[in-house]
């Protein structure tokens, strides 16, 4: 089966995380907002009249199926592409974790966010800041500490045991995104957390992620995606 990934064609962001599944996986997908037309042809999926149209990207097209949000799409993917447990309860669990990171994911989109989508960064500076540090004060020890316990609770480098997992490719990406939104927090925080870590530098020389860092397939964090860095929010 060929995928077909339904994305913004400038932005890491949500679709990602779903990206780093199929990367990893080897699996034959288009990414088809980057192609000519592609843009269009995602919004007329989302516009069509139908009984289960998406609401949004990402969303992922397999044969008949078009499946949308993050967590369903990967709750998907991941048994088909040994990235998921066999067993129904290890499928849960996987998908709870997978929940959990997706809620993280919108508070770092808050940070820089926190009144509403459709104004600027620059009409939000001061909510921002005190947004930012309640994150860190907070929010991300909460979050990233969970994870750090579930790590050291698991005697191994991945979430759930020796074999990776999509979650342990989107805590990849949660390392990576804070280091480039947040390099001084993120530096000093990460004595915190060293078992996340070094499942992000485990997950980073994986074959098939490393020669998907290095290609052009993987686009560079910038002030559009979720992770943005503002020097200002940084202290």
């Amino acid at each position: 089966m060929r995928y077909e990934l339904y994305y913004w064609p400038t932005i890491q962001g949500r679709g990602e995380y779903v990206r780093l599944v199929l990367e990893d996986a080897g699996a034959d997908y288009a990414d088809v907002a980057r192609g000519k037309g592609g843009t269009a042809a995602m919004m007329k999926m989302i516009e069509r009249n139908g009984p289960t149209p998406p609401f949004a990207p990402p969303f992922l097209k397999a044969g008949r199926l078009v499946i949308g949000q993050t967590a369903n799409i990967l709750h998907y993917l991941g048994p088909r592409h040994g990235l998921a447990p066999k067993a129904e309860a290890g499928r849960i669990w996987l998908h709870q974790l997978q929940l959990t990171v997706s809620d993280f994911v919108a508070e770092v989109h808050d940070t820089h966010h926190p009144i509403g989508v459709s104004l600027y960064y620059e009409d939000q500076k001061g909510p921002a800041r005190k947004r930012t540090a309640e994150f860190w004060n907070e929010r991300v020890p909460k979050y990233l500490g969970y994870f750090e316990r579930l790590l050291a609770a698991s005697g191994s480098a991945y979430i759930t045991g020796r074999k990776a997992t999509y979650v342990d490719l989107s805590l990849f990406q949660i390392v990576e995104g804070l280091r480039y939104a947040f390099p001084k927090r993120m530096q000093a925080f990460e004595r915190n957390i060293p078992s996340l870590v070094a499942l992000r530098d485990q997950v980073a020389i994986r074959p098939n992620i490393k020669a998907y860092l290095a290609s052009e397939r993987r686009i560079a964090f910038n002030k559009d995606g979720i992770f943005r860095h503002y020097k200002a929010l940084d202290l």
